[in-house]
């Protein structure tokens, strides 16, 4: 992505700025300022963008204890928990770090899940802080961000100009923000699967994980959430949002189907164990 990033930048640079060293840095400098804001300020946005409530162990004692316990099993430092008010049953993660995180919860998935599998499902997110995935994320989606802004910024100049362009760089400002839209999603399928494997052995029970994901699978096709925010999509366990007939290239999770199959490839293991 910073490739992309410094490549688009060097294009921009020797054409209108008649310096791409010029345009390289102007172009990192927004990236550095845009990804500062995402690090230290996303996860407030987004909670806010859902209407999410901090919540104490007497506000709702079976979701705060099972994030307490899981959180115990990861090691790591109790996160904030979170109600989403929401009868679609999803969940996610966010905060830059360990001592910022925030497990959030709809109420939907608290009607839909039993014990065990609304504990993978925290364990999934648990997973989530473990690997940094909303550090790694906020820097992909701010550049991706980043590199639609110049591109943008590039067609506007044009309508405004008599300079003749290059057919090469038009080419170049159309298909470097889906370039970096690709890479984006393909960054959060990875990280879907690494926090399957992680939330599995924080919870040693990859089948409830396997079972919860099927029924969240069903539930958000059929009732999807309502939100003015889908960009936040990659941040749920499973796609919150109606998506459209859209290639698998362009999501933001991979097949429930894959997902659900290494997982209960993973549960025979522990079989054994």
């Amino acid at each position: 992505m910073v490739v992309l990033f410094i490549i688009i930048g060097y294009l921009i640079g020797g054409v209108f700025l008649g310096n791409w060293i010029a345009g390289t840095i102007l172009f990192l400098v927004i990236a550095a300022v845009m990804n500062i804001v995402a690090y230290f300020y996303s996860h407030k946005l987004i909670l806010r963008s859902h209407n999410a409530k901090i919540i104490e162990e007497k506000d709702n004692p079976r979701l705060f204890n099972l994030v307490k316990k899981v959180a115990y099993e990861a090691d790591i430092e109790m996160p904030k928990v979170a109600i989403v008010p929401s009868n679609t049953p999803n969940a996610f993660a966010t905060g830059r770090n360990e001592d910022n995180a925030v497990v959030a919860a709809t109420e939907g998935i608290l009607q839909t899940l039993n014990d065990d599998e609304l504990k993978g499902v925290l364990a999934h997110e648990v997973g989530h802080i473990k690997n940094r995935d909303m550090m790694v994320m906020s820097i992909a989606a701010t550049l991706a961000g980043a590199i639609t802004f110049m591109a943008r910024m590039v067609w506007f100049q044009m309508m405004f100009s008599r300079r003749r362009i290059n057919p090469i760089f038009l080419v170049a400002m159309v298909l470097a923000p889906i370039g970096a839209i690709i890479i984006k999603l393909a960054i959060s399928r990875k990280r879907e699967f690494m926090a399957d494997k992680k939330g599995a052995e924080i919870s040693k029970n990859p089948k409830a994980l396997a079972s919860a994901l099927e029924k969240l699978s069903v539930k958000n096709k059929s009732n999807p959430m309502k939100s003015k925010n889908p960009t936040t999509s990659s941040l749920f366990i499973v796609n919150p949002f109606k998506s459209s007939s859209f290639v698998r290239l362009f999501s933001s999770h991979p097949p429930t189907e894959e997902r659900v199959k290494k997982l209960r490839e993973m549960a025979a293991d522990f079989s054994y164990m």
